[in-house]
């Protein structure tokens, strides 16, 4: 049984469809990414499932949940790092995974145990009580997986996890996804406009461009599908989007990126 699953869901702002009639499924223990340019609708799809934002028609459940109509069940089994920073900066490590230990509702007598448990499994032990502003980008991000991941969600979303970090800490981030799903059994839903990085991370990958998907399947389907001898991902977005690997996104959608490599730098 699909632990997320997707029928016609779209939304629509005024006059622009921003997802149109996704209908897509995600088994229990995938690492499921939906690729594409900025401005493709990757951002919205995730704010629908995760209930920040309602969809215009079509339906979605997580877990069994739907995410309009049980959307407190929804948020109770899902963790979620968005784009933008989410770690308060004036505070530890610690104290940032202990407020949301909190948050989460977890029993008093577990939040120690799950906070440390968070802090080794993410390799901030050593960091725990440091301020946040001092800590580098990879370990801000490193944190925020470990905010999200306190309660063991079943389905873990992650906005772009790794868009303003330098190779070194992305290739760390990839590592932490990729145990996430080999120690806890996690699926992860990821979105990304770095190819290299769904190939590397993803069982499956969904290709989206101007808010449709255009293809999906493991990243050896995708590529075999083009005939093209040593293809790359970058060859088949190129092939499924009509040659534009970026379109470049809006003024807001660029403006909220840069804001957020420039704090992760």
């Amino acid at each position: 049984m699909p632990v997320l699953e997707t029928k016609a869901l779209t939304r629509r702002f005024g006059i622009l469809t921003a997802v149109d009639t996704l209908t897509e499924s995600v088994e229990p223990g995938e690492v499921f990414g939906l690729v594409g340019p900025n401005g493709a609708g990757k951002t919205t799809v995730i704010k629908m499932l995760t209930t920040l934002l309602p969809p215009t028609s079509g339906s979605a459940a997580v877990a069994g949940y739907d995410i309009v109509h049980q959307a407190s069940q929804v948020r109770r089994v899902i963790g979620y790092v968005p784009q933008l920073l989410s770690a308060d900066g004036t505070l530890t490590g610690y104290e940032n995974l202990l407020i949301f230990a909190k948050l989460y509702d977890l029993p008093r007598t577990d939040r120690e145990k799950r906070v440390r448990d968070a802090l080794a499994f993410m390799g901030l032990t050593e960091a725990a009580d440091k301020l946040v502003r001092n800590y580098s980008g990879g370990m801000i991000r490193r944190l925020e997986i470990a905010q999200s991941m306190l309660h063991h969600p079943q389905v873990l979303f992650l906005d772009e996890p790794t868009v303003g970090l330098d190779p070194l800490a992305r290739k760390m981030v990839w590592e932490h996804i990729v145990q996430l799903r080999q120690e806890y059994g996690m699926t992860i839903f990821l979105t990304t406009h770095y190819m290299d990085e769904a190939d590397a991370l993803c069982t499956r990958v969904a290709i989206m461009h101007l808010g449709k998907v255009e293809a999906v399947g493991t990243p050896a389907e995708l590529k075999a599908s083009i005939g093209k001898p040593d293809a790359t991902l970058d060859d088949v977005f190129a092939y499924y989007a009509g040659g534009e690997l970026d379109s470049g996104g809006s003024y807001r959608e660029t403006s909220r990126t840069r804001r957020t490599a420039q704090r992760l730098a």
